[in-house]
């Protein structure tokens, strides 16, 4: 049995280091106050969350304010609650502390319970006697001060703690060092047996599903303090048994065993089997039914102890590319015998304050990964191991899970720590992950952390001190997954023109410029591609939640300490001012800004996808931001709000799609325009066509050309060349046009945009003001799937039309109330004159944590329905 102490009322203070443990000062013998009185607290939570509702610090997301919080961090901080003892106290009490963030003392009653360091594993003590001699119970936490680690600059080798790094400043975040209770706090009652550690392990064999299970139990009755134990609990502890079952997503039990427990026998196997079962696939590739598996201890049918758990079968494997190297490790991934090309995102923690995000906030941005066909996010290792449910989730949602260990490069010198107290502290965490991740069935592939590196741009391999140790932890842990020693896992670390030697690459993170973007990434051998990125700014409707009135103007962070403060390396109006001209609206440029980002990802995504499975994959950098920023290579805003990007990898990821591979924006009269046209499948064998069309900014066609051919499996398809001459008079912005046709209509579309000029090559797209759109909504907002979002959601489908002379450009909606978040069936998508497109739109109500949730309006529950408009990127909101 467990009881929740999250609950409870918790209480906060603030001190001085050492002050808590002294109490009274030695000269006076008065109380020490501290540097605050008690404030409510949050559990899980954070300390500056809690500092800000109280009053005590500004928001620090917005402008500079993070500096003036700094302080919080060099602080020693106090949690206290005061509970009933639980009712029934069994064999045991322990008090589990899943997350402590950093290092803390535990005292309960007034007893010191112990010290404890590290994020990553529970701190447990037993509380058995306590529990026994006081019917009301206080628990007090005392965390001292932030350590000292390495930002994003420094000296990995020097790395010390099992502390999450990012928030003591990286590319997308500011210094903002999170302390508190992060992690559930609960008390755990056992009776005379109780169940430990859980090893389960799915396979497929002869059409058979077949799951194992490895069982340790805690024996409280050998481990009792107790002098005796009569011989009538003695026949009680015989007649104890386990038993374990498996029932299928309806609830079906179709395989049940049983075994009694013997004295002192702790651990088990089971193997159950399923006929024919439904076998799980990640997204895109099938269903994700989930299996039932109960664990039970019971005695003369008194349940001691039950462990639920939900899995997928599946048979995971691993082989190495096609045409890759012999000295290749296997980047491709094998789900029940189908090679999966990974369609991957990476993850940030969702948030600076980690403690506070919710289970919605992590439903929400997992469904936005299903939604954009992402079958893989890889958790990064300067960030956090994330709480139990965004497994589940993934899960859920047939998202692939590539976890690394807690550890990552700091640019100074990116080797692994060898200091023994860290190898220690990154076992224990290592082991702890292991125990609790290995039996989610997304999971796929471990990882040493991000960016290790023994010397410049050498990924360190398998001999690394460290890394062979967490290679040893898998290989005992989990043995049928992958590790890889680091990500990028070389033999070089950055992607580069020379050939033969890009396996696991990373980079780049910025635009590489007209024509060079095109040629590096066009012309690329990688194997796999597990980390890239291009940066573009936040929409205008983010930037006027967390900068003030004098910041909201064109600027740059050379020029501006706010902005800089809100994403230093992600300035993007030099690069933005060379395709559009000179930056003189805030809402001009963020579009600007977010188009170049989109095209940019989208050519790297779509020249990998054409290599299929020469190149294994792609995972963006990156998915989400844990702070607000004005620039950043996320797809996701801080707030929930997708970028351009977030639409156009999600299109180039889509399982049916045409892709142009061009080498350059710009074209001189007289120029022959070359690119090649590709089809990508979406499984089985089909009859497709591909249209392209050059169109000018009126709608006129200037050339068709139709390409037909089967699509053969998962591979790509070469459909034919595209090639036509610029002459004189052709417009400054033309459009290509790419159709999937299948039955004579378009079943995906894709727009590339292409200029005449020698810069400024998109600056006529401002000027296009003939734009006129007409938005119907075919339906009122109708209630959505029970299963989402706890039934919260709701949809709406739009009729939009361009009734104008002139194409509508990038057009999209906006949820204007707040008090959702929004995902459309199509966005930022070119609408040319006398066209429409109908977008189906769906609406989930906010309930990020923390800081979050001041973005949703007070007094959420009485909100009215979504509020949506539409604008373009030429086109004033309607």
């Amino acid at each position: 049995m467990e009881v929740d102490l999250n609950q409870q009322e918790w209480k906060l203070k603030g001190y001085y280091p050492w002050v808590p443990m002294l109490n009274r000062s030695m000269e006076t013998g008065l109380d020490l106050l501290g540097v605050t009185d008690w404030i409510p607290a949050t559990v899980p939570g954070g300390v500056h969350y809690d500092l800000y509702r109280t009053g005590l610090i500004e928001h620090p997301y917005e402008d500079l304010n993070s500096l003036k919080c700094e302080w919080v961090e060099n602080r020693w901080w106090v949690y206290k609650t005061t509970f009933a003892r639980p009712e029934e106290i069994g064999r045991k009490v322990e008090l589990v502390c899943k997350g402590l963030d950093y290092k803390a003392t535990i005292f309960m009653n007034g007893v010191c319970l112990g010290e404890h360091e590290g994020m990553y594993h529970p701190a447990v003590f037993d509380v058995t006697e306590l529990a026994q001699a006081n019917e009301e119970l206080t628990l007090v936490i005392v965390f001292e001060h932030a350590p000292d680690e390495m930002a994003q600059i420094g000296k990995t080798s020097l790395t010390h703690t099992q502390k999450s790094r990012f928030n003591y400043k990286w590319d997308f975040s500011t210094r903002m060092v999170n302390i508190g209770i992060w992690e559930d706090i609960l008390l755990r009652v056992h009776e005379d047996y109780s169940i430990d550690e859980v090893s389960l392990q799915t396979d497929v064999a002869d059409n058979n599903g077949i799951i194992d299970l490895f069982v340790t139990l805690h024996d409280h009755v050998s481990e009792s303090s107790s002098a005796m134990v009569d011989a009538s609990m003695d026949a009680k502890v015989d007649a104890a048994e386990i038993g374990v079952e498996i029932a299928t997503p309806d609830g079906r039990v179709v395989d049940r065993l049983r075994r009694a427990l013997q004295p002192g026998e702790t651990r088990f196997s089971f193997r159950l089997e399923v006929m024919n079962p439904e076998l799980w696939y990640p997204n895109g590739h099938g269903k994700q039914p989930l299996y039932q598996v109960k664990i039970q201890i019971a005695r003369e049918g008194n349940v001691l102890d039950e462990r639920l758990m939900r899995t997928g079968i599946r048979k995971l494997a691993y082989m190495r590319n096609v045409n890759s190297p012999e000295d290749s490790l296997p980047y491709t991934f094998v789900i029940n015998g189908k090679k999966i090309y990974i369609k991957g995102v990476n993850m940030t923690p969702l948030d600076l304050m980690y403690g506070n995000v919710t289970e919605e906030h992590y439903e929400w941005l997992v469904y936005q990964m299903k939604q954009a066909h992402i079958n893989m996010v890889r958790v990064w290792g300067g960030g956090v191991i994330e709480k139990t449910r965004f497994y589940e989730l993934c899960d859920s949602f047939g998202i692939l899970i590539w976890q690394e260990f807690i550890q990552s490069s700091s640019g100074y010198d990116n080797i692994p720590s060898k200091h023994p107290r860290f190898l220690a502290l990154l076992g224990q965490s290592a082991v702890h992950a292991l125990r609790n991740r290995r039996n989610h069935v997304s999971l796929a592939v471990w990882s040493g952390g991000n960016e290790l590196m023994s010397e410049p741009n050498r990924p360190s391999t398998y001999e690394d001190e460290n890394l062979s140790r967490l290679k040893a932890l898998v290989e005992q842990y989990d043995p049928t997954r992958l590790f890889l020693p680091t990500s990028a896992s070389g033999p070089v670390e950055f992607i580069t023109r020379e050939k033969g030697v890009s396996h696991d690459v990373h980079g780049n993170w910025k635009y590489g410029g007209n024509p060079d973007h095109y040629d590096l990434y066009g012309e690329s051998d990688n194997l796999f591609h597990s980390e890239f990125g291009v940066d573009g700014m936040s929409s205008v409707k983010s930037l006027r939640k967390f900068l003030s009135e004098p910041h909201l103007a064109p600027n740059s962070m050379t020029d501006s300490f706010v902005w800089r403060h809100h994403g230093e390396w992600w300035d993007t109006r030099q690069r933005d001012e060379q395709f559009f001209g000179p930056m003189k609206d805030l809402s001009q440029f963020a579009k600007c800004s977010q188009w170049i980002q989109a095209e940019g990802l989208r050519y790297i995504v779509e020249a990998n996808r054409r290599r299929k499975f020469e190149n294994s994959g792609s995972i963006i950098w990156q998915l989400n931001e844990p702070w607000p920023n004005v620039s950043c290579t996320c797809l996701v805003e801080y707030y929930g709000e997708a970028k351009m990007a977030y639409y156009w990898t999600r299109l180039a990821f889509a399982p049916l799609h045409a892709s142009l591979d061009y080498r350059k924006l710009n074209y001189a009269a007289g120029e022959e325009f070359q690119a090649r046209i590709y089809a990508h499948g979406n499984g089985g064998t089909k009859e497709a066509a591909v249209s392209a069309q050059v169109l000018n900014a009126e709608g006129e066609v200037l050339l068709e050309r139709q390409y037909a051919g089967a699509l053969l499996a998962e591979n790509t398809k070469l459909m034919g060349d595209l090639s036509f001459r610029i002459s004189a008079d052709f417009p400054r912005l033309f459009f290509v046009r790419l159709q999937v046709l299948q039955d004579g209509t378009a079943a995906s579309e894709n727009v590339y945009f292409f200029s005449t000029d020698a810069d400024r090559l998109y600056e006529t797209a401002i000027t296009l003001q003939g734009a006129e759109l007409c938005i119907e909504p075919k339906d009122e907002w109708q209630s959505d799937d029970p299963t989402l979002f706890g039934g919260s959601s709701v949809l709406r489908l739009y009729r939009v039309s361009n009734q104008g002379s002139h194409a509508a450009l990038h057009v999209h909606p906006i949820e204007i109330s707040n008090a959702y978040w929004m995902e459309a069936s199509d966005s930022f998508v070119t609408i040319f004159p006398g066209e429409t497109k109908e977008v189906s739109i769906r609406c989930v109500r906010k309930q990020g944590g923390g800081f979050l949730s001041h973005d949703r309006p007070a007094g959420q529950a009485e909100m009215g329905l979504p509020a949506i408009i539409f604008e373009a990127f030429n086109h004033e909101r309607r």
